[in-house]
């Protein structure tokens, strides 16, 4: 007997119901991505990099590497925008209120110090 298939029968990838699998290569990918990014942040201790250089390496090691956990693993990439707004946003919105805080600090410093070698 063959089995027909039903034209009704709605594909896992369209139907919101069905659990969605993905492949085990794609984590062993970010897995492996993961492990050379953490070697390559090692390895900016073990040539002893020194000043902004080393500070702006390990940021950018540490970034990437959470990003990527974020998106793949914590299934970011697979979630509605509407979902990863509200995950974004409010973070970014710090970061850049922060950051004015930091500018306005700066600001406040320089007005001071220029007042005190005034007097």
């Amino acid at each position: 007997m063959s089995q027909i298939p039903d034209k009704d029968a709605v594909p896992a990838e369209v139907d919101p119901a069905q659990p969605k699998l993905h492949p085990i290569s794609l984590y062993l990918k970010i897995w492996g991505l993961l492990f050379v990014l953490s070697t390559m942040s090692y390895m900016v201790d073990f040539f002893e990099v020194q000043g902004i250089l080393r500070w702006t390496l390990i940021l950018i090691f540490m970034v990437l590497k959470a990003g990527l956990i974020i998106t793949i693993f914590m299934h970011v990439r697979w979630e509605r925008l509407a979902l990863k707004l509200v995950l974004f946003i409010p973070p970014l919105a710090i970061v850049v209120l922060i950051s004015l805080m930091a500018i306005e600090g700066d600001y406040t410093l320089v007005n001071r110090l220029l007042a005190f070698i005034s007097v």
